[in-house]
């Protein structure tokens, strides 16, 4: 039973799902019996919902039942309410795509790599730097510039 247990915890992390604070649900369902998993915050955030719509819990009380704050339980609801359980499952934070590196100043980047013969993305970052004006991290150019790099050889492979 603990190897099936262990196995749908990996399988709720890897999916992005893990409730990284399984302790702080207080709720009884979720500590008796099988079918409540403290683990899976997508049950979590939708019983913390439920029991407010449907067993008239004040939001505070089950906010604090669930191990979480008040807005947290605000921005479930708006999520559930707005796409359904698709909206419970939690999204990856912050940018989701270079959002610095435009084509422009990619073009920027190959020419000097490929005129200037320059590879080092720290010296491509401060030429990125003087002639944009903002800080770009060196890491950043080596993603954009690795992605191409496959992309060019994915095509040159398709058409061998």
């Amino acid at each position: 039973m603990i190897k099936k247990q262990d196995d749908k915890i990996k399988s709720i992390e890897e999916n992005g799902a893990l409730n990284r604070t399984p302790e702080a649900v207080e709720d009884e369902l979720f500590r008796e019996g099988d079918f409540f998993d403290p683990h899976d915050l997508m049950q979590v955030k939708y019983e913390m919902v439920r029991k407010v719509e449907k067993d008239n819990w004040k939001v505070a009380r089950a906010a604090k039942t669930f191990g979480y704050s008040r807005p947290f339980f605000y921005d479930v609801q708006k999520a559930l309410k707005k796409d359904g359980l698709p909206g419970l499952i939690p999204c990856k934070r912050g940018p989701k795509a270079p959002h610095k590196l435009t084509e422009n100043v990619i073009q920027f980047v190959l020419k000097q790599k490929n005129e200037k013969n320059i590879t080092r993305a720290t010296v491509l970052a401060k030429l990125v730097n003087e002639q944009f004006g903002f800080t770009i991290h060196p890491r950043s150019i080596e993603k954009v510039l690795e992605k191409r790099r496959k992309k060019k050889q994915s095509k040159n492979d398709g058409n061998q």
